[in-house]
């Protein structure tokens, strides 16, 4: 067996486009929770935490009440727009996802998204059959940076952590990576810009999907 044998995939900005619906909501949240909308670069920074901690980092003053209210007020949102915009996988995701599976990578989901979001998506755009396991951030009590998620996996799935790889668009991903003492690799085709991805220090950095392939 090669270098790596379980791959961890975050989802949002990793493996499908969902800048859209989430900006859309996020932007439409605020202005019913009657806040300052933020602009959409403020937006793509907390892509990838939990969702009253986005709006926790937006607006500073806010208080945990205040952000859980928001939180609730996203959801609602997002259910209302999530058909009007639909996600889309990145290029090359869906053959390489398969290439992996046909080496016998075992795949799994690690994400800020609730676990029946992520299901839904990835049964919606017919990835889910991939994955050995999806962890979404209602299965776990403490949430990315906190190595909860990954640590589940390999216990799990029975893997070392030395054999383990997390895939992730945000520096938070690759944080989750490095305290769960996995080997981490940073996708710039997401939400975070490459210079905040290379000062999260990932093992890799790569540009296209396909090259997840050479990594092993």
């Amino acid at each position: 067996m090669g270098l790596f044998t379980h791959i961890i995939f975050d989802f949002d900005g990793t493996l499908a486009d969902t800048s859209r619906i989430i900006l859309a909501t996020m932007q439409a949240t605020m202005r019913e929770r009657h806040l300052s909308v933020a602009p959409a670069e403020a937006i793509r920074q907390v892509i990838g935490l939990p969702l009253k901690d986005c709006f926790a980092h937006i607006y500073p003053s806010m208080s945990q009440s205040e952000a859980m209210e928001c939180a609730s007020t996203y959801c609602s949102i997002f259910d209302t727009l999530k058909s009007s915009f639909s996600p889309t996988l990145f290029p090359q995701v869906r053959e390489t996802l398969h290439c992996l599976g046909q080496q016998g990578i075992t795949m799994s989901v690690a994400s800020s998204r609730s676990h029946g979001s992520l299901v839904e998506l990835l049964e919606m755009l017919n990835v889910r059959h991939h994955l050995a396991m999806v962890v979404g951030v209602d299965n776990v009590a403490k949430a990315k940076p906190d190595p909860e998620a990954i640590n589940l996996l390999l216990n799990a799935t029975n893997t070392n952590a030395s054999k383990a790889l997390m895939v992730g668009d945000m520096p938070v991903d690759i944080a989750m990576g490095q305290n769960a003492h996995i080997k981490t690799c940073a996708v710039t085709w997401g939400n975070s810009s490459k210079e905040a991805l290379e000062k999260s220090h990932p093992n890799y950095i790569i540009d296209h999907f396909s090259q997840l392939l050479k990594l092993l």
